[in-house]
């Protein structure tokens, strides 16, 4: 038994010289990266390989690309693919082993076939556009109207992007002087959090749009504007780095936006699913603004157009309407002669019924009147002969109740300052009373007042 101890770097050794002796050929696989970065040069990948049922991880390795390789790869594979090398992207890279006793084991990468990585990114496209398809969504942006007046625009782009900058300019510059306001969303365009950061834009832009709404039932500030379109550029980038806009989420949430999406992210290669699912795609973000700008030229033409129209409609009613009104004009004196003549005839004829009637009914009145008269003599004669009776009547009750009479059979009256005395109570001792009788009238002093109660 050989009980020989070895050092880590004869053991490393050791491993370096069977890998290089057993595998000593290139070979190439395929796998999905984990993890790819640059550093001086050199390019450094994680490869990993997981179930296709379950998604989980059952194989991984790291992977180097040096930089002598890597400066002849990277551009090849970038113009073919139209993409950089990023995570989550699969990849067939030739590979050789090899072993260091100071840093491990590693697959050294040779080469990279960008024939491979457009299969499987064409594959994804597909199986992204077939479930936007099965979604009902594909078609959604295009079934939208652009305003006639799109002036209003939501942006979603870099805020320091030379694409943005020009796409603002070409808008405020434009030579027909039309009027844009833009708003700036953020986002990132290019790298790993394109996805992220545009949803999170259109997520704002979307609440902004909501805020507006319950706004409406109050007084708007006009800067409180609402949009008519979102533009969603990219300017300034790598031309490469187009993977973001190839992801369902954003794709999902575009196609069910509520405004019409122009993109203009600059790229002439085929067309990303961003681009599909847009209601219109540009390739530049001053073909954005050249788009905005002849929209809003076609808005302006079909206004003019249909001013000449209405003017043309106009003149040419108002040119019938003078030649009829000429006729009539012409027409007129002979027409009034005869409706005059008429008129007169039918005046005429009305006079005479009105004459007529007065007539008789001022003979109806007059007679009317005498009948009257005769029904109000003979009931005011009869009513003063009713009325004499009754004055007879009262002038004999009147000589009845005439105190004189009663005076004159014997009768007295006493007055007590002009008033009749009925009652003894009625006076005090030293009262001065009148008495009068048929024939003149006594005065007399009360010098005691008794009552018949007294008296008995």
């Amino acid at each position: 038994m050989n009980t020989s101890t070895l050092t880590l770097f004869e053991l490393n050794s050791l491993v370096r010289q069977v890998i290089e002796t057993d595998l000593s050929r290139e070979y190439w696989v395929e796998a999905e990266l984990a993890e790819c970065r640059e550093n001086r040069g050199h390019c450094y990948m994680e490869l990993i390989q997981k179930e296709e049922l379950s998604n989980t991880p059952i194989a991984r390795a790291s992977a180097k690309c040096w930089r002598s390789t890597w400066s002849l790869v990277k551009p090849y594979f970038e113009r073919i693919t139209g993409q950089r090398l990023h995570a989550g992207m699969k990849v067939r890279l030739k590979v050789y082993a090899q072993f260091h006793e100071a840093y491990g084991f590693s697959w050294i990468v040779t080469d990279i076939d960008p024939n491979f990585t457009l299969g499987d990114m064409a594959r994804r496209r597909q199986e992204i556009i077939r479930q936007l398809r099965e979604e009902g969504v594909f078609d959604l942006q295009r079934e939208l109207s652009l305003p006639l007046f799109c002036q209003r625009i939501a942006v979603i782009s870099a805020a320091n992007a030379a694409g943005y900058g020009d796409f603002v300019n070409q808008l405020n510059e434009n030579e027909y002087g039309f009027c844009f306001k833009t708003q700036l969303f953020p986002a990132i365009m290019q790298g790993e959090q394109v996805e992220q950061s545009i949803i999170a834009a259109l997520n704002d832009i979307y609440h902004s749009l909501n805020d507006q709404e319950v706004n409406n039932h109050h007084e708007l500030l006009e800067e409180q504007m609402p949009f008519d379109c979102v533009v969603i550029i990219r300017g300034g980038g790598s031309t490469s780095d187009l993977s973001g806009f190839d992801t369902l989420a954003l794709a999902e949430n575009v196609a069910q936006f509520p405004l019409p999406i122009i993109t203009g992210i600059g790229h002439d290669r085929d067309e990303s699913i961003l681009d599909m699912v847009s209601h219109t795609r540009v390739k530049t973000p001053t073909a954005a603004a050249a788009f905005l700008i002849a929209h809003l030229k076609q808005t302006l033409d079909r206004i003019e157009t249909c001013e000449e129209r209405i003017a043309r409609h106009v003149q040419a009613t108002m040119e019938m309407e003078r030649l009829r009104l000429t006729r009539l004009a012409e027409r007129i004196p002979s027409l009034f002669t005869l409706v005059s003549t008429r008129h007169q005839a039918h005046i005429s004829q009305l006079a005479q019924r009105l004459s007529s009637a007065i007539s008789q009914q001022l003979e109806r009145g007059h007679a009317r009147c005498n009948m009257l008269q005769m029904q109000y003599t003979t009931a005011l004669e009869r009513r003063l002969q009713q009325e004499r009776h009754q004055l007879e009547l009262l002038e004999q009750r009147a000589k009845s109740l005439d105190p004189a009479l009663l005076l004159s059979r014997g009768y007295s009256i006493t007055l007590h300052q002009g008033k009749a005395i009925r009652r003894a109570t009625d006076l005090r001792p030293g009262d001065l009373i009148e008495t009068r009788l048929s024939e003149g009238s006594l005065q007399s002093v009360i010098q005691k007042a008794t009552t018949e109660s007294q008296q008995k």
